[in-house]
């Protein structure tokens, strides 16, 4: 084996069994990576710099070839179902001999570093990629040590990823030839049958979702910034309810775009860069974002380009509704140079209602909070998955149930003693439809969320009168600065009255149906606070 790079650590790639690899290309710059890359034909350059890839038939995670290895340290802690599938410790160590044997004689690129801007709690990670672009989205992704620490850095995590393995599921245990597999007791994650990037960064976030609950910090699937006058907000949302886009605002410093720890002394970035959605990114309406498409340093995934201009075309899905852009949050330029910050003061929950029944924001308690956090609602709309002909809820509790490892109330019960202990406003955001549901009414102005999200950061919101809505009893404000007062209220943006009293009724159903899996697990006051449909 060849080492290559001048950041090797003394922690060798023998202690994670891989004494025969080729080369192994230690801690490269991104330009090193570059170079590596489309010598490889990895990828090609774009129009401004950006790397451009393509995935293959996985254009995004493959939640149903995730597995938890199932061992004695951890299998009691667990939530055990649908989410956190199990698979046996000896198909996992088929599975790493797999591996090992994939990766005997090939090319090998490692990147050291760490998940956790608070020193307190971040975790030293390893990720060994067979592609040199991959390593480039862990360099974008994760947080880099000063390059003085790297000969001795020693990873408490190791990520082993080769697309072109792929398992057989006769014989391994998984659903396809697909597989993510999670061992808590091995402190190792491996990746196949996959080249979609996301599944590294998401493997980590589960990986702190199960360890920083007992150390008193809270792990979330959320955005998060600071604003001119000191006050942190998070934004909680699912994939496109518009977490990443709200909190790239030029007025207030970004901490993150998806993933944060709320511990003691508040709020830190998992991550060092941002994983940003590109479908129908214009420079007008997020300019943070579309200039990170143009940089040198970028990876751009699944996004066609012409061949002769190399110009990207946003709007086209042909690859994919889930274009991605990945970037070090280095290149927004008011990113926090700490990717820390205060307790919150306003919690901000995105959801996406493709019914167009919830109102654009609306005050929730703390008991309302913790319910809304347990259902995580948002809806797809037709068009972003095959077969899909209109609106559908989804219900992914903590506004990240893919990730969660441990039971939904472990998560919520952190959120809500925090909340108490901080004071935090917590406020129910609809970036979805008005006037109507997908195909009859439009979707939310972004100018309108922008103006509503930033009175309620602001304190302007909270002096407003409000008004319980009769479907949901969340409050509504009667007012907002920049905001027509007709299009707070949902029902009045309906031309067919009757139309939206149906609609609402029914997702009130969808609501109750999905919390009865909670309700034995919850106090009496989140009860009370939870969606009841009509009689």
């Amino acid at each position: 084996m060849e080492n290559i790079g001048h950041r090797i650590s003394s922690y060798g790639l023998e202690n994670h069994g891989l004494s025969k690899v080729g080369k192994a290309y230690w801690n490269l710059s991104a330009p090193q990576l570059y170079t590596e890359s489309l010598a490889r034909d990895e990828g090609l350059l774009a129009a401004g710099g950006a790397l451009v890839t393509v995935t293959g038939i996985h254009t995004g995670r493959s939640p149903n070839d995730r597995f938890i290895v199932e061992e004695a340290s951890s299998k009691d802690d667990i939530w055990w179902g649908p989410v956190n599938a199990a698979i046996s410790e000896e198909n996992f160590d088929g599975m790493l001999d797999k591996m090992l044997g994939h990766l005997q004689g090939r090319d090998v690129f490692v990147q050291d570093c760490y998940a956790g801007a608070d020193e307190k709690y971040r975790l030293p990670i390893r990720v060994i990629t067979e592609e040199a672009w991959h390593n480039l989205f862990a360099r974008n992704m994760f947080l880099q040590p000063d390059p003085k620490d790297l000969p001795g850095f020693k990873p408490q995590w190791t990520v082993l990823q080769a697309p072109s393995l792929e398992a057989d599921p006769a014989k391994d245990g998984t659903t396809s030839g697909t597989f993510i597999l999670v061992n808590i007791a091995r402190q190792m994650i491996l990746v196949g049958g996959s080249g979609y990037a996301g599944e590294v960064k998401k493997s980590i976030f589960s990986v702190m979702n199960y360890l920083l609950p007992p150390r008193d910090v809270l792990p979330m699937h959320c955005s998060a910034n600071i604003g001119p006058d000191g006050n942190t907000a998070i934004f909680f949302g699912l994939s496109g309810t518009g977490k990443t886009t709200l909190s790239a605002d030029s007025a207030r410093t970004l901490i993150g775009d998806d993933e944060h720890g709320w511990g003691p002394e508040g709020i830190f970035n998992f991550e060092g860069g941002c994983y940003a959605k590109t479908i129908n990114l214009t420079a007008e309406a997020e300019p943070e974002i579309f200039e990170t498409t143009r940089r040198f340093g970028s990876i751009i995934e699944n996004v066609v380009m012409d061949p002769d201009t190399r110009e990207l075309d946003f709007f086209d899905s042909t690859l994919t509704e889930n274009g991605r852009v990945s970037y070090s949050i280095e290149e927004i330029p008011n990113a926090s140079d700490t990717g820390t910050g205060g307790q919150p003061t306003n919690i901000m929950m995105l959801t996406c209602d493709a019914f167009g029944v919830l109102p654009p924001i609306s005050k929730l308690t703390s008991d309302q909070a913790m319910y809304h956090f347990l259902s995580g609602y948002t809806a797809k709309v037709a068009g972003t998955e095959k077969g899909l002909k209109e609106p559908q809820a989804t219900f992914s509790t903590c506004f990240g149930a893919p990730f969660m490892l441990r039971h939904p109330t472990v998560y919520a019960k952190l959120l809500g003693d925090k909340m108490a202990k901080h004071e935090a406003t917590c406020w129910l955001v609809n970036t979805g439809w008005s006037g109507g549901g997908f195909g009859v009414g439009d979707r939310m102005a972004i100018q309108h969320t922008r103006a509503l999200v930033n009175a309620a950061l602001d304190g302007a919101l909270a002096k407003a009168n409000f008004t319980t809505d009769d479907n949901f009893g969340i409050l509504v404000p009667d007012t907002c600065p920049g905001v027509p007062s007709e299009v707070l209220n949902p029902r009045n943006t309906w031309k067919d009255k009757d139309a939206y009293d149906a609609q609402a009724k029914h997702l009130t159903l969808l609501f109750e149906e999905n919390f009865k899996q909670f309700e034995a697990a919850v106090d009496y006051k989140v009860k009370a606070a939870a969606i009841k449909a009509a009689a």
